[in-house]
């Protein structure tokens, strides 16, 4: 009974020992296994697991960020430009010039931050929408009060339109992670709040621009078109280059 009960236990250990070298055998074997299992974390707050991006999705975040930064750095350039041409004329704008200044100003140090942390690389167009955006505030200020307001209307609407496009995305994003029974990551939840909110101010100030007779610039219809094709075409470029 003695050698019955000692071969038992021999026998059972080695299973044991077996079990445990093919375990390491197959991670050895399966290292993708090891991101996928990260993958299906859940995070400290929520016990859903994270919904993981594509490599697509990853490519549109990354240029969504660098046509942002670009987008309000032109901003703030075009602001700092226009601003001494119509406060001269127009002393009563200049707290609503710093005001919409004050707001680009902040959104670009909001995508400065953003496209560091998370590694972006930024547009190589960036000495050229320099050159650019400052002109434009230059010679459509030069042009007249109505001709400034019209420049940030058609490039609020163009800006509005491209950040509304990023929070519908990413809002689908949201909806198909429901779909699974998963959740967004924390830091995506933040950066779909940060694009609503960007997009509402940028909207502001299409109202201000509007409401301070961008509509009665001389010639109107031209400026306008050629802006707004202006700012779709460099959204284009920065997406890529």
């Amino acid at each position: 009974m003695q050698s019955v009960s000692a071969l038992r236990r021999c026998t059972l250990a080695l299973c044991r020992h077996q079990s445990q070298t093919t375990s390491i055998f197959l991670d050895f074997l399966a290292p993708t296994a090891l991101p996928q299992r990260r993958h299906a974390s859940t995070s400290p707050s929520s016990s859903k697991p994270r919904y993981v991006l594509s490599k697509k999705q990853r490519e549109f975040l990354d240029a969504s960020l660098r046509v942002n930064q670009a987008g309000e750095l032109a901003a703030t350039l075009i602001y700092t430009a226009q601003t001494p041409v119509v406060v001269r004329s127009h002393p009563h704008l200049r707290p609503l010039m710093k005001h919409m200044y004050d707001q680009e100003a902040g959104h670009l140090k909001t995508f400065k931050h953003l496209v560091a942390k998370h590694q972006v690389r930024p547009t190589a167009m960036y000495p050229i929408w320099e050159g650019v955006s400052t002109f434009l505030g230059w010679s459509t200020a030069s042009l007249g009060r109505e001709a400034a307001m019209a420049c940030t209307e058609a490039v609020e609407t163009e800006i509005g339109s491209h950040y509304n496009d990023q929070v519908r995305e990413l809002l689908s994003w949201e909806a198909d992670a429901e779909r699974r029974g998963e959740e967004l990551d924390v830091e995506l939840k933040d950066m779909l709040a940060t694009f609503r909110r960007i997009r509402d101010e940028e909207l502001e100030h299409l109202d201000h621009a509007v409401a301070n007779d961008s509509k009665e610039a001389k010639p109107y219809d031209p400026l306008v078109d050629v802006i707004r094709l202006g700012c779709r075409v460099a959204i284009k470029i920065s997406e890529k280059v």
